[in-house]
């Protein structure tokens, strides 16, 4: 399939950046080109099944899409049922555990291809109410979450093919390493948790060994397909990897009050970041600033050491430490030119929910 060649068209004339509401949700449109290109060039089509939790934008997903890759991860039904509507379900992967698959009966029903994963004989049991023709067996690996424990995996292949489903294969996530920031450890503890998984899809048979994040991409040997995510605008969580992505997305925020013994606040706080990985970044003009803290609708935050004070209207830019809680908390993306002026388009995070 032709890549674009900028992952924004345009439509209409260009807005000013200035004239947003905020807090807003704004993406350098040739930096979220360059990281999809650089993911493309490592992980060309099937070797990466794009997770679309990370964006939540169909739009966005369309020119994954476009850049080679056909299958997606999705987290929730209805990421599942956006992705379908948008034309853009030839092979959807639930890779999360549920048990009232009733939602896909009608994707199925429509030709898309859906797979989800099963870690329980509940699990497969709602896959086969559901009609769902097609299961991984999720497997434990190590992060205290969902998937079965290794041992049980052949076991679960085998009660879903005797309830008429077909196994593709296995699926692990090694979460606890992906963010390891000391190559050297998060390099082990993935070979760790592969050596698991791989064992558990030699049990269990299959075309499909399912897994890695974006802190893993170049370092899974053993997966047959990536799930990463984040890569497409990261965080600064994931810019401590050294990883050859670069920060696309960025929170825009108004200052609305000055204070005379050195602090500033802005119109982005809790409600607009996703927090559980610690405070945003100052980005622009102000970087290497100090975030203090973040409070229901506001940040505190002081300039850097000889830089004055920005005025009240002034805007700043901050990046978010977890992209994926901070994008759900927004309605659209807007992207735009490299000087961050003016507005190229503005894509709808239309997966946001349940």
């Amino acid at each position: 399939m032709a890549r674009s060649s900028r992952p924004a068209a345009g439509v209409g004339p260009a807005r000013a950046v200035a004239e947003l509401r905020t807090p807003a949700l704004i993406v350098d449109a040739g930096l979220l080109d360059a990281n999809l290109e650089t993911m493309a060039a490592a992980l060309p089509g099937p070797r990466l099944r794009p997770h679309v939790k990370a964006h939540k934008c169909s739009e966005l997903a369309r020119h994954q899409q476009q850049h080679g890759h056909l299958g997606f991860t999705c987290a929730t039904l209805r990421e599942m049922e956006v992705m379908a509507a948008a034309g853009l379900g030839t092979d959807l992967l639930l890779a999360n555990e549920v048990v009232d698959a009733g939602r896909l009966s009608p994707l199925v029903a429509a030709g898309h291809r859906v797979t989800v994963a099963v870690d329980s004989v509940q699990t497969i049991d709602a896959a086969v109410a559901a009609g769902v023709p097609e299961v991984l067996i999720d497997v434990n690996v190590g992060l205290p979450r969902c998937g079965c424990d290794p041992a049980d995996a052949p076991l679960l292949a085998d009660e879903a093919r005797r309830r008429g489903l077909a196994v593709r294969g296995v699926m692990g996530y090694e979460g606890h390493a992906v963010g390891v920031e000391d190559r050297p450890d998060r390099e082990r503890l993935v070979g760790e948790s592969m050596a698991v998984l791989a064992a558990a899809h030699a049990e269990v048979g299959g075309d499909v060994v399912s897994a890695g994040g974006t802190g893993s991409y170049d370092m899974n040997d053993v997966a047959t397909e990536i799930q990463a995510g984040s890569y497409a605008l990261m965080d600064t969580a994931y810019a401590k990897l050294g990883l050859p992505f670069g920060p696309a997305l960025s929170v825009l925020a108004t200052v609305v009050s000055v204070n005379r013994s050195g602090w500033a606040v802005a119109d982005c706080g809790l409600k607009a970041l996703g927090m559980d990985h610690g405070n945003p970044s100052l980005a622009g003009p102000l970087a290497g600033g100090l975030v203090w803290f973040c409070s229901d609708e506001h940040v505190t935050f002081s300039p850097p050491e000889g830089r004055a004070r920005p005025k009240v209207g002034d805007r700043v830019e901050l990046l978010a430490a977890h992209v994926d809680p901070t994008v759900a908390y927004h309605e659209r993306l807007h992207l735009v030119d490299a000087g961050h002026e003016q507005v190229l388009d503005s894509w709808p995070v239309d997966m946001r929910g349940w």
